[in-house]
């Protein structure tokens, strides 16, 4: 079944909320279970949220199991090892003193998973959405400024810096792992929900095993702390498989680069709730970085 052309828009959407909720869950959690251990979570506990949702993906869709080719097998390892190299690395640059610089960085993501999908799966984009995914990173970049004075320099001068480069490393793996779930998704001849839910339970059972493997190995009673943090886990695994899921869908329907660009949405979201709900009065650079990602987000929407 062809899903309609518009409805990867409020998936991505949606996929944006659920991954702002859950980055807030995981960061909060960071400092009990470290870097690695809060990665493992949105894995370990999103997987029974991730069954549940291809069980009744299946029920609804009626959709029959596929075949999974050697191609499939080859596009979910890489990706499911790439996102958890991209969790894992931003939630390093969250713990850096100069984090801000490093997520803004993350977020060339947009720019990256572009180039990549250009060479990896053939995907073409038109002139009006390569300069949506310009136009949005750009602005992202003036959001995250660091100097209002002199904002690009700040950013040029940033590359410098272990938090860019830490950023840089996060938003290629998620550029990387972005990539790899499109062409997992693409290659299951089924129905759209049912391959993007097998692609999540599959790459969620594979990052589950590793992480749980790794910390067995490397910091022995990880595992156990992560077990004991299951109340607020939940929520972060639930938020985490949702989040997934959406983005999972979406990427089956749509380009990766237009839904990736579409979902720098959160950040809109984010200052509109500084703004509304804390009273912070936004500088003159996020007024300009805001409007140029409104603009790129606009533009990625009506592009075809």
């Amino acid at each position: 079944m062809t899903a309609p052309d518009w409805l990867w828009i409020p998936i991505t959407l949606w996929a944006a909320f659920a991954q702002t909720l859950r980055n807030a869950a995981q960061r909060h959690l960071t400092r009990e279970l470290g870097t690695l251990g809060a990665t493992s979570i949105r894995f370990i506990y999103g997987l029974p949220f991730a069954v549940a949702w291809l069980l009744i993906v299946a029920h609804f869709t009626s959709a029959s199991w596929p075949q999974l080719s050697a191609k499939f097998w080859e596009w979910i390892c890489f990706a499911a090892i790439a996102q958890i190299a991209g969790t894992a690395l931003l939630l390093r640059v969250m713990s850096e003193r100069n984090f801000a610089l490093g997520v803004a960085y993350s977020k060339t993501e947009a720019v990256q998973v572009a180039i990549i999908a250009v060479f990896f799966l053939g995907d073409t984009l038109s002139t009006t959405a390569t300069i949506a995914v310009i136009v949005a990173t750009m602005g992202v970049l003036l959001i995250s400024s660091t100097d209002a004075a002199h904002p690009l320099r700040a950013l040029l001068q940033g590359w410098t810096t272990r938090s860019a480069w830490l950023g840089l490393g996060a938003g290629a793996a998620f550029a990387a792992a972005a990539v790899g779930f499109r062409g997992a998704t693409t290659s299951l001849a089924t129905h759209y929900l049912a391959a993007a839910a097998i692609a999540l339970v599959i790459a969620q059972c594979l990052q589950s095993v590793l992480l749980s493997a790794w910390l067995r190995w490397r910091e022995p009673g990880a595992l156990t702390r992560v077990m004991r943090a299951w109340r607020g886990s939940l929520v972060a695994g639930f938020m985490g498989a949702a989040a997934t899921a959406g983005w999972f869908t979406a990427m089956t329907i749509e380009p990766v680069a237009h839904v990736r660009t579409l979902g720098l949405v959160e950040l809109v979201v984010s200052l509109v709730v500084a703004r509304r709900v804390f009273r912070e009065q936004l500088r003159w650079i996020e007024w300009l970085g805001m409007s140029l990602l409104v603009c790129g987000l606009i533009l990625v929407t009506l592009q075809r």
